[in-house]
């Protein structure tokens, strides 16, 4: 079984992380979702950076770098929007991930990326968060990394945090699709581990 951790959304540990470690579980997997924001939850965008703001993003990585503590080496590092930038953070510190997992946002592609990493990236088409601009930048990084990588792209009536039931982004077709790609890709995982 693959472990993953998922690192939530600028809004705090909310129902979204929640659900996603009980489905990655229900497929037989190890999840875990810790909270950044020490009981924060932000009701609007707005508040969810100043939140971050507040705790300040050196506290931030820290704390999820605690949170891995004592995890797999081989831990997937995941990430929701602002979550995906956390994962990203710890990945030159994590050499021996199995994976890496972007929901809702792209993050750096490290220096010393492992050739043939599985990377899979989950974001909406178009994103009010990610310029087009800024999502071929990231693509061509990626190529020439050398990562094993799958970018999905969810064009529709959804937004940025389109997996979100509880909010105005939702797309239940394609939250519904992600989802099932999540699962395949940690599936993979596990079968080469």
């Amino acid at each position: 079984m693959a472990t993953v951790i998922f690192f939530h959304s600028v809004y705090g540990l909310r129902q979204l992380e929640h659900e996603a470690v009980e489905r990655v579980q229900a497929a037989g997997h190890k999840a875990f979702a810790p909270d950044l924001y020490d009981g924060l939850i932000a009701r609007s965008i707005e508040e969810g950076f100043a939140f971050k703001d507040e705790i300040g993003w050196p506290t931030i990585c820290e704390q999820a770098e605690w949170a891995l503590a004592g995890l797999p080496a081989s831990t997937v590092l995941a990430g929701f929007s602002m979550g995906a930038a956390v994962a990203a953070s710890l990945w030159p510190k994590r050499r021996e991930t199995a994976g890496i997992l972007f929901l809702h946002g792209i993050a750096s592609i490290v220096e010393n990326a492992r050739k043939g990493l599985p990377l899979q990236l989950h974001l909406a088409e178009p994103d009010p968060f990610e310029s087009e601009e800024d999502v071929a930048d990231w693509r061509r990084a990626v190529d020439r990394s050398g990562l094993a990588a799958e970018i999905f792209r969810y064009p529709g009536d959804g937004g940025h945090l389109y997996t979100d039931a509880s909010l105005p982004d939702y797309d239940a077709k394609a939250a519904d699709l992600t989802w099932k790609r999540v699962i395949s890709f940690l599936d993979a995982i596990d079968a080469k581990a």
